[in-house]
């Protein structure tokens, strides 16, 4: 796991994926035919069949925030997220500067429970009201960091029993799970594209550029869902559970799975033995909202590694589910030209 490892501790908020991108164009190499990073900067590697044309797609930005604002008295700055955020996970992490002298660690700070008054203990909690303790006096501070510098959350990737867990696993193993099928992908006719896609999280948009250009019969996004398999969850909004298997999307806000792919990987899941389960998201998209409407539109689905804790630094996700999801989007590819994808 160690290229998840790196994956998941590289930085990469939404416009600035390009250590991400590195990672995944190194560990392609010699995989695939061709890699090319088009002007959005999404990475395309290719691997060349026949047809149907078929594009899979796993986004490599991450939830994060930039530098808005450099007090020069006091050092501290405030930030503006980009992506979406629970301001409850954020309080007394830590994150990293990325500035253009070099990264600097920062401490994301709140008052202190002690000095709240009783409206403020009641006052929902905004990320607008936090911000980050460089440690440096104002002037060193202004000197070194500028407004719109990334902000990255810190976190290790480690194991937690079954579970493997760390910062942007979302949609880092989306990402490892597109490269790992490309790497293992031996025998196909269909014509691949594994495209690591940029800016998913503020509106899907390397997945519609790429897709545009590559013009896809078929999409295949990858990437995280709900697992909420955890205390005060009822059983019917859980969404999906750890270790029950890859999870075969139906619907979420974005697109509806195409049901002919859906039967598909259905009867590959069960006749190979891979175990699987059934997504649907009531909130929340993927890539896939964006390639089903590229030109004049694909047939979409997509595949989904199970995560508990999704958007925080210990996201988490079962081992077994992700291998499930490797095996079951190479066996796809290995054989998704015979897929009936009449309505």
């Amino acid at each position: 796991m160690e290229l998840l490892r790196k994956l998941s501790e590289a930085a990469g908020i939404p416009g600035h994926e390009e250590g991400v991108r590195t990672i995944a164009r190194t560990a392609l190499k010699g995989h695939v035919d061709t890699i090319e990073v088009d002007r959005l900067g999404n990475l395309i590697a290719h691997k060349k069949g026949r047809g149907p044309k078929v594009v899979v797609a796993g986004h490599m930005d991450e939830i994060g925030f930039i530098v808005s604002h450099v007090d020069e008295e006091t050092g501290f700055l405030r930030i503006e997220p980009v992506g979406g955020f629970d301001p409850r996970t954020l309080i007394a992490s830590r994150v990293t500067v990325h500035a253009a002298g070099g990264a600097l660690i920062g401490l994301i700070g709140t008052k202190p429970i002690h000095i709240l008054t009783e409206d403020e203990k009641r006052k929902e909690l905004r990320v607008q009201d936090l911000f980050v303790d460089l440690g440096l006096p104002g002037k060193a501070v202004a000197k070194k960091v500028r407004m719109g510098d990334p902000v990255t959350l810190v976190q290790s990737f480690t194991r937690v029993g079954k579970l493997l867990s760390g910062k942007a696993l979302d949609d880092r193993l989306g990402v490892y799970v597109g490269i790992e099928a490309m790497r293992r992908l031996k025998t196909h006719q269909a014509d691949v594209y594994f495209v690591g896609t940029v800016q998913e999280e503020v509106g899907l948009r390397g997945a519609r550029t790429s897709a545009f250009a590559i013009n896809p019969d078929i999409g295949v996004a990858l990437d995280v869902t709900l697992a909420c398999d955890m205390p005060g969850v009822s059983a019917h909004e859980q969404v999906t559970k750890l270790g029950k298997g890859a999870a075969i999307k139906l619907k979420d806000s974005a697109s509806i799975s195409h049901p002919g792919l859906v039967r598909f990987l259905v009867d590959l899941a069960e006749a190979k033995k891979i175990p699987y389960q059934m997504e649907i998201l009531p909130r929340g998209g993927t890539d896939a909202g964006a390639i089903q409407l590229a030109r004049e539109g694909a047939a979409v689905v997509t595949l989904s590694v199970p995560t508990r804790y999704v958007h925080s630094v210990v996201e988490a996700a079962h081992v077994d589910d992700i291998e499930a999801t490797i095996k079951l989007l190479t066996a796809f590819l290995e054989a998704c030209h015979k897929a009936d994808l009449r309505l």
